[in-house]
Parts: structure tokens; C-alpha cells; sequence
């Protein structure tokens, strides 16, 4: 391959300006591995990069994507050679038909999954398992609250809550994304309501750990909600998903002043603690990183289930689905 094609940003600000182009392949560097994509993970953080909001977008022209998956063209290092089928993470670029990474950022995949699946698996399942066990200390017979269940992330957090001995209880905006995690054996899930607060309390439901990627009221009801000792990890914040191609800042800005704020005296008399992370930023911890990925690999896992393919071609309509909250597990780029 001499070319490859490209989703690329002038800024951020506007995903109606992300376009496609095309550029000249340069030889590949020493120490690195040249992929043929076949398929790209969907992240939130893409389109919170593409508007502007995400703290880790880079300034100027860039191409979104953290993940991928497809088949190694050219190596010039030991770990892998010209043929072999891997998944990887990249920080930005990954909305690209061909990547040049380290082969630190790649692992094999598994057999028997397809691209896609590769794709859908390294940044929802690091961030599921780093959430859970290094920042979340789940323990075996723990009761999880796991928000947006039937995403990429919050399923793979239930299967791996599962795994670990502990009791994922997930929470979904919608009556048939409840009854889709029920047909897969999750049947502890909560409709939320309008006061989630409110839902929880009637119901007397209390938990040792929570999963948020929601924010807003659903999150500070989540933290009510802990028992002594309970753990509120945040990694997201969806509410501020603009509703369209930009954010309404207005509309950002009244959501940020009226956030949940938590005073650290009272959690201490409460014995409740709020833990936050980006996973992005695990790009430069590289021993960290494959730390992770040992561990994980410990823990036998399905593959994940990827609910929505669309063409290379078709980033706008896939990105559209991503930021109605429709969609259920990864949403997933196809070259």
C-alpha cells in the first residue's frame, strides 16, 4: 500500500468539518509496524475531540481514533511479521487505513475474532478493568453499579465484575436496552428515571462500587447511594454530549456550574471516595500499560459484542448514532 485514506480535522470545534483524504505513505520508520486497518473502534472521546471538549485533543489538524485492528504489512521489529493479525491503541489516528505504531501499542488477536471485534476491544476493556480493580478495588460479593450497561464499555465492565466473584447491577436509559441485557444473562438492571435518586431509594438499593460515565444528577445519586467504604470512579461525562455537530456552550456551561461537588470532610465522615482517570493518558506509561494487558489476560473473556458496523466511508453516520445514546455494544468503522 502507497496511500492510505484518512479522516481528518482542520480543528476541533465542528464534526461536520472531519473529511476524508488521501496521502502518500512515507517508508516506515525503524522500530515500527505498518497495519492495513480493517476496522476502527468508536469511542465518546472521539466526538468530544472533534467538538473541542476533551482535555486531550490535540491543537490543530488531527485524525480521531484510539483502536483498532487489522493486518500487519510491514515490520521492522521482531514481535510480529508481515501477515500476522493484530489489534491495537494509538493515541489519536486511528480513523485511518493504514497505522504506523510500536509494537508495544499492538497485540495479537485472538483467534477466532474477526476485526471488528479486535477493534471493539482494547480501550472499553482497559478502561472497564482499570475502573474496576486499580481504582474501583472490587472484591468478590461487592454489589456494582455499572451506568450505561449495554455500551461498549459498561458490557464489558459486567462481564468482568462477573468474572471477578462480584454482582454488576447495570443501569440503561431504556426499557429495551434492559431487556437486550436480559436475553445475556444481566438481569439486574435498572430503568433509570427521571429522579434516579429517588428510583433508588424506593427500591432501598445500595452499592460497594460505582461505574459513571453519565455525570450530572445520575452521578450524585450514584454517591448517595454507597455504603461505607463505597468507591464512586468517573471516566466520562455524557451529558455533555453535544446534540449536534458543536457544543452549545451555553447549554456546557450550565451543566459544568451545576455538576455534583463532593466535600472531603463529609466523605470522610461517610467513609465514601470519588476516584476519576483518563485512560489516555496511559499512552506514555508503557510498563503500566502491559501490566494491564497481563492481567487481563488472566481473566477469560468472550469476545466483545459489536452492534453496529458501518463502511470506512460512513464515519458521520456512525459517529451520528454514537452521540444519540442509541446505540448498543461498539459501534465499529469497517474497511
Amino acid at each position: 500500500m502507497t496511500q492510505r485514506t484518512l479522516w481528518q480535522i482542520p480543528k476541533a470545534g465542528n464534526i461536520t468539518h472531519l473529511q476524508q483524504k488521501t496521502e502518500t505513505l512515507a517508508p516506515l520508520a525503524a522500530d515500527r509496524v505498518r497495519i492495513d486497518v480493517r476496522a476502527v473502534g468508536l469511542n465518546f472521546a472521539d466526538i468530544f475531540a472533534l467538538t473541542g471538549l476533551y482535555s486531550a485533543t490535540p491543537q490543530g489538524a488531527f485524525t480521531p481514533g484510539l483502536e483498532f485492528a487489522g493486518i500487519v504489512a510491514e515490520s521492522h521489529c521482531d514481535h510480529f511479521t508481515p501477515g500476522d493479525r493484530v489489534m491495537g491503541v494509538t493515541r489519536f489516528g486511528g480513523y485511518a487505513t493504514s497505522i504506523d505504531s510500536e509494537a508495544d501499542y499492538l497485540m495479537p488477536l485472538p483467534h477466532g475474532w474477526d476485526f471488528a471485534q479486535g477493534a471493539a476491544w482494547p480501550a472499553q476493556t482497559l478502561t472497564a478493568w482499570y475502573a474496576l480493580t486499580h481504582l474501583g478495588a472490587v472484591q468478590a460479593g461487592q454489589r456494582v453499579l455499572v451506568h450505561s450497561a449495554a455500551g461498549g464499555v459498561g458490557l464489558q465492565a459486567m462481564k468482568l465484575a462477573r468474572a471477578l466473584g462480584a454482582v454488576p447491577v447495570g443501569s440503561v436509559g431504556s426499557a429495551d436496552k434492559a431487556q437486550w441485557l436480559g436475553a445475556r444473562g444481566f438481569a439486574d438492571v435498572l430503568v433509570r428515571e427521571a429522579d434516579f435518586a429517588r428510583q433508588l431509594q424506593r427500591a432501598r438499593l445500595r452499592f460497594d462500587l460505582v461505574l459513571d460515565a453519565i455525570g450530572g444528577r445520575v452521578q450524585r445519586a450514584s454517591f448517595d447511594a454507597l455504603n461505607p467504604m463505597g468507591r464512586l470512579v468517573v471516566f466520562g461525562a455524557a451529558e455533555f454530549t453535544p446534540s449536534g455537530s458543536r457544543p452549545n456552550y451555553l447549554k456546557a456551561a450550565w451543566r459544568y456550574l451545576r455538576r455534583p461537588r463532593y466535600d472531603v470532610m463529609e466523605m470522610i465522615s461517610s467513609n465514601r471516595s470519588v476516584l476519576a482517570f483518563n485512560l489516555i493518558w496511559l499512552w506514555e506509561q508503557k510498563a503500566q500499560l502491559a501490566a494491564l494487558l497481563r492481567e487481563l489476560a488472566q481473566v477469560p473473556l468472550p469476545p466483545p459484542h459489536v452492534g453496529h458496523r458501518y463502511a470506512f466511508d460512513d464515519a458521520h453516520v456512525a459517529l451520528g448514532l454514537l452521540r444519540t445514546g442509541r446505540s448498543i455494544g461498539k459501534v465499529v468503522l469497517e474497511c
